[in-house]
């Protein structure tokens, strides 16, 4: 069985890279999502439940949509994560029609299974901040967090190399008042 490390690393490998089968080493058969969408600039359903459902939101519907994606954890699950863990993430990307790029942040919380140590057993996805920029910010973006390290870095590391793009202030702000969150019990 995966770490929560190990599950949560396959999860942004499998959605930013389009490969809905690694979904199956991080994720329980059962695997419930909640989705709060907090912005206008994006929309997703608001729940999943089942390894096929939540394939077809996360990954394939994103590859549809999307390409050049990104995905940051602004946190890494220690040993006392093995329950919950909680993140802030940092997401960019551009829309296949028309090139707008799109840069976010939420909140994860992932829930693992006791039955099935490592496996996530819910997902809860926090859309908080998702900016929409002209198709010309590309390549200033991706070459942004293309620099990263990917997919784990810190707040401060995001902030550091941020292109200075008014668009973006609202992530900006977002990062600089994210805190770490402790699990639930």
């Amino acid at each position: 069985m995966p770490s929560p490390l190990e599950a949560v690393t396959t999860y942004f490998h499998a959605k930013d890279g389009n490969r809905p089968f690694l979904m199956r080493q991080a994720f329980a058969e059962d695997i419930r999502l909640e989705m709060i969408v907090k912005t206008e600039a994006i929309s997703f359903p608001s729940s999943a439940n089942g390894l096929a459902e939540i394939e077809e939101v996360l990954v394939r519907r994103i590859a549809t949509d999307f390409e050049n994606v990104y995905t940051f954890g602004l946190a890494r699950p220690t040993a006392a994560h093995r329950r919950h863990f909680p993140c802030h993430w940092l997401v960019a990307m551009s829309a296949r029609n028309g090139g707008a790029v799109r840069v976010g942040s939420g909140r994860y919380d992932w829930y693992f299974s006791p039955d099935a140590p490592g496996l996530v057993e819910k997902l809860v996805i926090t859309i908080d901040v998702m900016q929409v920029l002209p198709a010309d910010e590309l390549g200033s973006v991706m070459n942004w967090v293309g620099r990263l390290p990917y997919p784990w870095c810190t707040p401060g590391e995001v902030i550091a190399g941020m292109p200075r793009i008014e668009a973006l202030a609202p992530v900006e702000r977002y990062l600089k008042e994210a805190r770490p969150i402790p699990p639930e019990n």
